[in-house]
């Protein structure tokens, strides 16, 4: 795949529209989590050296095509210390700009005609700027009026951010240093079919924990409590295991849990095989031996994929045991030089945050849904369209 790139781009005096993806946590009105505008700021600076004009166009949140200031960017105007223009589709700003400016738009999905893909929104969104560049690679996956329609109107590009995502995703899934690790959790097994079959493929081993890892254990006919799984999804996650048994693709499930009695924090936690799950027990993190056989397996490995939590790994420190422990596993081995790792997913990247390993990662993707599209080998939407054919 070769994408426009913006590296041997002219943009001295030119107005670029720049989508980034600055969907970060915010609680009451402080950002915690800057990690996707940290990755965003190559391109932007890049751009602002090179005496271009920069108008950031981004989202927040979902507000479903009301202006609902909730989730309004102000705040991240305010972390990033440039002005907001409260309208998107406002153009009177432009005319005021100097090279080298940086300014935000207001939340894109203020509109309804953004997650349209509205040909008139996305004419409109476009107008008065000589260039788009997409350096979002977390949203690339919808097509979206800022990552597809405005990108068909204007000359395109990718930022630094988006095209190093490509770059190192294509790197290890089209040649990866072998014994290849995929670790995948989270809650549906529904929403992940593809990117187990898919990873069935590449790898020579799948960890699969959580929630989805309980389904599959319920799916074996294990004792899964009062805990979040789903039953409709049995038959799929027999055919996931016949389908990686026919790729050579050794498959581990959870060995024990660590479950409560209500799902909550500051619940007491007990540690427990299936067999000794109760009926009104909770599963809410990896058991002490499911995690000591993942950290096992880490050290075998010479390439690890991860995303998704083992559990509830906000839950610090009670229920972010299983999560952490392999964090901090995986950040030793790559640090140590024996191990490459690609991890992606707001909350498995928290995770590495949270327990202050995220800087040993070999590549730490800003992209969730995105990231597993891409590894599923999907098209997505917001690339196709910046690909150089």
């Amino acid at each position: 795949m070769k994408l426009r790139t913006i590296e041997n781009l002219d943009v001295r005096g030119k107005t670029i529209l720049l989508r980034d993806d600055f969907n970060v946590q915010i609680v009451e009105g402080e950002i915690t989590d800057a990690f996707r505008i940290g990755q965003s700021m190559p391109t932007i600076n890049w751009l602002k050296e090179r005496g271009a004009k920069v108008a950031i166009c981004a989202h927040l949140g979902r507000p479903k095509g009301t202006k609902d200031m909730k989730y309004s960017l102000k705040p991240v105007a305010e972390y990033m210390k440039i002005p907001l223009i409260p309208d998107c589709l406002d153009k009177d700003f432009i005319k005021d700009m100097k090279d080298g400016d940086v300014v935000l738009l207001e939340n894109v999905r203020f509109y309804a005609g953004e997650e349209e893909n509205n040909i008139e929104f996305a004419k409109k969104l476009a107008y008065g700027y000589d260039i788009f560049i997409n350096d979002a690679f977390a949203v690339s996956h919808r097509a979206h009026a800022s990552t597809v329609g405005v990108a068909e109107i204007l000359p395109s590009y990718a930022g630094k951010l988006l095209a190093s995502e490509i770059t190192e995703l294509t790197k290890v899934m089209e040649n990866p240093k072998r014994p290849l690790l995929s670790i995948v959790a989270g809650s549906k097994v529904s929403t992940k079919i593809g990117v187990l079959k898919a990873l069935s493929k590449l790898s020579d081993t799948l960890i699969i924990g959580g929630a989805l890892g309980t389904t599959f254990n319920y799916a074996l006919g294990d004792k899964v409590g009062n805990s979040l799984y789903e039953a409709d999804q049995k038959d799929t996650a027999l055919e996931i295991l016949e389908y990686a048994k026919a790729n050579n693709c050794k498959v581990l499930l959870p060995l024990d849990k660590g479950v409560a009695k209500e799902f909550t924090k500051e619940a007491v936690r007990t540690n427990k095989a299936f067999t000794e799950l109760e009926d009104d027990d909770v599963i809410i993190d990896a058991g002490i031996e499911t995690t000591a056989r993942n950290i096992a397996e880490v050290k075998k490995a010479a390439t690890v994929i991860w995303n998704g939590t083992l559990g509830m790994a906000e839950w610090m420190p009670t229920w972010s045991y299983g999560s952490f422990e392999l964090a901090k596993a995986i950040a030793e081995q790559t640090k140590a030089g024996k191990l490459e790792s690609i991890i992606g997913g707001g909350d498995t990247v928290a995770a590495l945050e949270a327990c202050g390993v995220k800087n040993d990662i070999t590549y730490v993707s800003t992209g969730g849904g995105a990231f597993l599209e891409f590894i599923e080998g999907k098209k997505l939407p917001g690339i196709v369209v910046l690909e150089d054919k």
